[in-house]
């Protein structure tokens, strides 16, 4: 199964320590929330997740829920007790479908398996899976559970045990288009973008060594996708894909060069406004919104470490330019953020997230009502996945 390249909520201080159920809830006890406003955090694991932590999947055991759409469907994956991972549709109401994609293997202990990583309002799922061989194959899941499917052209046909061959789609859109990665036989990783009748255009910005179409929400309404690549220097560039194939790359103000400092465009909106994050030349992590005329708002959340290595991170923007994503305390310890239009933070950490380096609450998508999902690493390594709202003002 392959792990995302940079995987790197209630007040936080009102919700630490409260014992876990199935609906958490908080009155805004914490200054950083407006007065009148109430947060709720559900917390789940997809039936059948396993309990404890395998060595074989390590840091990527139990449920992880990647994406939910404007209805409120959440998709995602789970690995089982044989560490076997299977993707799944979380519905509004909290019920569950586990699904395989055709053709993924199911062998104990390999890490195989299928996971779902975006959804759009027509309820189409796309991800990928690992078969039998580990190569990695594309995958759309209508709402009717019907499959397709599809591989990049260039992408590698012969699986390899120890490294990444084959095809991911991450994103799709209203239209049905999907947005990806392959990785060829040499394990290189480029970009693709596919039409809903099947056409695929692979891709990579001029000087680039590795090219990633970043996950979930990254292609908009219009065809423009938005990632991140690596060029021969090691510094991270930002890039935005139109439909007509131009590239416009994108780096930060302040933004570091070199030593894979630089900027990560993790989101785009139906405005074109691109949320994402970007490494500065001592370390530190900072947050950004690109503006469709290429004017930038950064930001910081005020709770945030800002040391090497840590900071604020935004993962996902909404339809309203509203984002949520990361900021890192002292100790390394991940907590979540939703930031507003008008500049408001809420934080929000998850009941049994743990306060270790590296464990703690992961945000992941945002949808147009401000619900965002996520998941969140406990105190021994284990991944549970969360549903947040704030009930007025978000």
């Amino acid at each position: 199964m392959r792990l995302p390249i940079f995987g790197w909520m209630l007040c936080a201080a009102a919700a630490m320590g409260r014992p876990l159920a199935s609906s958490a809830q908080t009155s805004a006890t914490d200054l950083d929330c407006p007065p009148g406003s109430e947060q709720h955090l559900v917390p789940f694991d997809a039936p059948g997740a396993a309990t404890t932590v395998s060595p074989i999947c390590g840091a990527y055991c139990g449920t992880f829920a990647y994406a939910n759409n404007d209805e409120g469907t959440v998709v995602g994956y789970y690995t089982d007790q044989y560490v076997v991972p299977h993707a799944f549709l979380r519905t509004p109401d909290g019920h569950f479908l586990s699904f395989e994609a055709p053709g993924a293997g199911l062998g104990h202990s390999l890490n195989e398996g299928t996971a779902a990583y975006s959804i759009n309002g027509f309820g189409v799922i796309v991800g990928q899976y690992e078969d039998a061989s580990f190569l990695y194959h594309a995958f759309i899941r209508y709402p009717d559970g019907r499959f397709t499917r599809f591989e990049a052209k260039d992408a590698g046909t012969v699986g390899v045990a120890s490294g990444v061959v084959g095809t991911f789609a991450y994103s799709v859109n209203s239209k049905g288009e999907t947005a990806g990665v392959y990785f060829d036989a040499s394990q290189v990783e480029h970009g693709f973008v596919r039409s809903p009748q099947g056409d695929i255009t692979e891709f990579d910005p001029t000087g680039s060594v590795s090219t990633m179409v970043c996950e979930e929400t990254c292609l908009d309404p219009e065809g423009s996708a938005v990632g991140y690549y690596i060029d021969g220097t090691s510094t991270i560039h930002g890039f935005l894909r139109l439909r007509d194939g131009s590239i416009t790359v994108i780096d930060a103000p302040g933004a570091g060069s070199g030593d894979y400092t630089g900027t990560i465009a993790a989101s785009i909106s139906a405005d074109q406004d691109i949320g994402g994050y970007f490494v500065d030349s001592g370390g530190a992590i900072h947050s950004f919104v690109r503006h469709r005329d290429g004017s930038y708002t950064i930001f910081n959340t005020p709770k945030a470490y800002a040391g090497p290595g840590s900071g604020t991170a935004a993962f996902s923007i909404n339809a309203w330019g509203a984002t949520t994503g990361i900021y890192t305390d002292s100790g390394f310890v991940q907590h979540g953020f939703a930031h507003g239009l008008g500049g408001h933070f809420d934080y929000f950490d998850a009941p049994g997230a743990g306060n270790g380096a590296g464990q703690g609450t992961r945000p992941s998508t945002n949808n147009i009502a401000g619900e965002v999902t996520g998941w969140y690493i406990d105190s021994a390594g284990l991944n549970h996945g969360f549903v947040w709202r704030r009930d007025r003002g978000f």
